[in-house]
């Protein structure tokens, strides 16, 4: 066999496993370059096994072999890159000097989880890694970036997440409501878990802008690992050395005003149905058993957050056993299951919201409405998506309860 006319497929085929690793988690807007190179190399390697090997079914047979071997090489080598990627995060200096009181007003440091408005694979990249680092069952690494392909192709069909901009105009209505308090010295922040800018970056800049006291409103449903790391942020900062004091909210699984904001929504879309004929799902978001042994508080607080806004639901006029719950991913019952039971129901339109998403996601706008839709209810009954939390006015109250509660 010509070793040269052997090493030219290979190569060829191993560039291929690099491609198309590439084209399955890179940008949208290089996808289809990624893609046509991908076919290029391709059709490259088996024009280069045909002519090299040409009526050679042996030899063929042979390249073909290390050809495969050569592509799934290429392949596993690109994913172990893209898959060990990290982000790098450089903090802003602190330019206060230590025991600085400050100029004496608040700053409200708005926390959220947060996500990027279009596809970027790095937060799920370390998603999979605090998987494996806790020992939760998830898909095997090496397919990993098919997930990573199929999150693109989510975003790919709504356009874009709506979750930054419905927090930063969220942000904005807390302000206004301060302001018409009278209160003109408080500073607000945004800052996410999963975006920029982070609570420790927001953190510092409202040190240097000289803040005396800061809160960080927590506006997650639950306390779990992600409130945990945004505390750790701060407290790495140690602001106290800075001369502010800092206090944190608590999550808002117990609001009774978050409870009446999903009731004030539904009321305002029944459009003449009566509450006896609606059916309400409430789809929670789920955590691996695995996390709920070192975090309980995350499934409690999330179940008894359901069950709350089910009790507001019933003290509104809404039939009991037309309400139901389900969750999203990681527990039962999933949601197709519970909406082929409010039909049973005879209910003439049905709600479903993403009842533990802070703002409108991909989870909302795609995921949880794709296991609602898979239910297949009949064309007379109304679905409606009401998504996850909007920027009611109950939404903007029950947050600053929070808030109040701690100055």
């Amino acid at each position: 066999m010509d070793v040269v006319s052997l090493l030219i497929p290979v190569a060829f085929a191993f560039l291929t496993g690099i491609l198309l690793l590439g084209y399955l988690v890179v940008h949208p807007l290089r996808m289809s370059s990624y893609l046509l190179i991908t076919c290029v190399m391709f059709f490259a390697t088996l024009i280069a096994v045909s002519f090299g090997f040409w009526g050679d079914w042996t030899s063929t047979a042979i390249a073909i072999g290390f050809c495969v071997a050569a592509f799934l090489c290429g392949y596993i080598i690109m994913a172990m890159r893209v898959l060990s990627t990290d982000e790098k995060r450089i903090l802003p200096p602190i330019h206060r000097h230590k025991g600085d009181p400050g100029l004496g007003h608040t700053a409200i440091i708005y926390f959220t989880h947060g996500e990027s408005p279009t596809y970027t694979p790095i937060n799920w990249i370390k998603q999979f890694r605090e998987f494996d680092e806790q020992g939760v069952a998830f898909m095997p690494w090496l397919l990993r970036p098919f997930f990573l392909y199929n999150l693109r192709n989510r975003y790919l069909r709504v356009g874009k997440s709506d979750h930054y901009i419905l927090h930063v105009l969220r942000l904005k209505e807390i302000e206004q409501e301060i302001r018409r308090r009278g209160d003109e010295s408080t500073r607000l922040y945004l800052s996410f878990l999963d975006y920029n800018p982070r609570p420790d970056v927001a953190v510092i800049q409202a040190l240097n802008e000289g803040a005396s006291r800061i809160v960080l409103a927590e506006v997650f449903v639950t306390q779990s690992n992600h409130t945990l790391e945004g505390e750790e942020m701060v407290e790495a900062l140690h602001p106290e050395n800075y001369g502010a004091t800092v206090a944190f909210t608590k999550p808002l699984w117990d609001s009774e005003t978050m409870h009446k904001m999903f009731v004030d929504r539904a009321n305002a879309v029944l459009m003449g149905t009566p509450k006896e004929k609606v059916g309400v799902l409430l789809v929670g978001h789920g955590q691996p058993d695995e996390w709920d042994k070192e975090f309980a508080s995350e499934t409690q607080q999330e179940t008894a957050f359901k069950e709350s806004i089910i009790s507001a639901f019933v003290e509104d006029g809404y039939k009991a056993e037309n309400l139901s719950v389900a969750w999203m991913e990681f527990k039962e019952p999933k949601p197709a299951p519970r909406i082929r039971e409010l039909v049973a129901n005879g209910v003439e339109k049905i709600l479903f919201y993403s009842a533990s998403i802070s703002a409108d996601a991909i989870h909302s706008q795609c995921d949880v409405p794709d296991l609602v839709y898979a239910a297949k209810v009949p064309e007379e009954i109304k679905l409606i998506n009401m998504g996850a939390w909007d920027n009611n006015p109950l939404t903007i109250q029950a947050i600053l309860e929070r808030i109040d509660a701690v100055r």
